[in-house]
């Protein structure tokens, strides 16, 4: 069967290292299982890093309204390198980096996917949720979707813009800020809001960060955000928002998993300004008075995912040197000690498993 899939020898083990989940909630497992085949249309990559993202932990819990793959193996922001490929890949290599996304596959034929917003296509296939993600030493992902990374860039530090990047990237994009604007980033001290300040002050934009604790505001500031608000000490969020910008930011980017929080960004974003939906926090809604929206003609959206040359144009901003990935690494042995920190709310930054360990 390799020898069918290889273009150049290499060689593959028949068992690799993974953490596996069996039921929502339930002991993760640190264990030997298969290296997958590749299909026609995939490519097998060996995982080097995989960022760990807060969508593992909701994957974990269960918290989403979607069908789960069980046993799984969780796991979106996985770079390495191309070792094997289906027979009807063409424009790879073996030897290339890739990354593993969210979006590992969709059908590229429904009228989403025609438009670009492959992420909305009702056959997508998600890494680490519906298809096994990379969380292990060898994965799979659809030749089309998989992102191309750059040769001789450090895998370990772009394994976070392979979601988070890409994601606050898309959902800066989102907001439609002109260069000078104001944007609030809510939850900036965390591993979307870190990369979120950064993209943004690359882009052109003035950031205000919230988030809680000291530590936190000197990290939100060391990436380029002008004003940071303490929730945890800032009596009235609204009031210090609106004051440090003048009358409320242009735009909003909730990367954060308060339902308050988001609520919140509707009463001081500026007026005519959008508010950007991004955290998944399980079973929260949205509070904003019908009429308040109406008369000060704010708009709030949703963002998912990026699609493919948003995916380019996000790696191509970390590639010039515009975006550093403040990590943590960690044995992939020690995910559910992440997950952990992760529930408390302890992480800074963003944590990335190195598959060898």
């Amino acid at each position: 069967m390799w020898k069918r899939l290889l273009t150049t020898a290499v060689s593959i083990p028949k068992t690799q290292k993974a953490v596996l989940l069996d039921t929502h909630g339930g002991p993760l497992r640190y264990s030997d299982i298969p290296v997958p085949t590749p299909k026609p249309n995939e490519l097998l990559i060996n995982i080097k890093y995989s960022g760990v993202c807060h969508t593992d932990l909701h994957a974990w819990k269960g918290d989403w309204p979607l069908d789960t793959k069980l046993p799984l193996v969780g796991g979106h922001e996985g770079a390495g390198v191309v070792v094997a490929m289906g027979a009807n890949v063409k424009g790879w290599k073996v030897g290339d980096f890739a990354g593993v996304k969210w979006l590992n596959g969709s059908c590229m034929s429904c009228e989403f996917c025609q438009h670009g917003d492959e992420s909305s296509c009702a056959h997508a296939d998600l890494s680490g949720y519906t298809h096994d993600g990379s969380f292990q030493q060898y994965a799979t992902a659809d030749a089309v979707q998989a992102a191309r990374i750059p040769p001789g860039t450090d895998l370990a530090k772009v394994a976070p813009v392979l979601c988070a990047g890409i994601t606050v990237y898309k959902a800066l994009k989102t907001a439609n800020l002109s260069a000078g604007q104001w944007v609030c980033i809510s939850g900036a001290g965390g591993g979307l809001g870190s990369l979120a300040i950064q993209y943004a002050a690359a882009m052109g934009y003035r950031v205000v960060a919230i988030d809680g604790g000291a530590e936190k505001g000197e990290f939100c500031k060391s990436l380029g955000a002008e004003v940071y608000v303490d929730f945890t000490t800032t009596k009235d969020i609204v009031l210090a928002v609106k004051d440090a910008t003048n009358g409320g930011p242009h735009g909003v980017i909730n990367v954060s998993v308060s339902q308050q929080a988001m609520s919140q960004s509707c009463a001081y974003v500026r007026s005519t300004g959008t508010v950007v939906l991004v955290g998944l926090p399980a079973g929260a809604q949205v509070i904003a008075p019908v009429f308040d929206t109406v008369v000060r003609s704010i708009s709030i959206r949703g963002s998912y995912v990026g699609n493919r040359a948003d995916t380019a144009e996000a790696i191509d901003f970390f590639s010039r040197g515009l975006i550093k990935s403040p990590i943590k690494i960690a044995p992939l042995s020690d995910l559910p000690k992440i997950y952990e920190a992760m529930e408390k709310g302890e992480i800074i930054g963003r944590y990335v498993v190195d598959t060898s360990k």
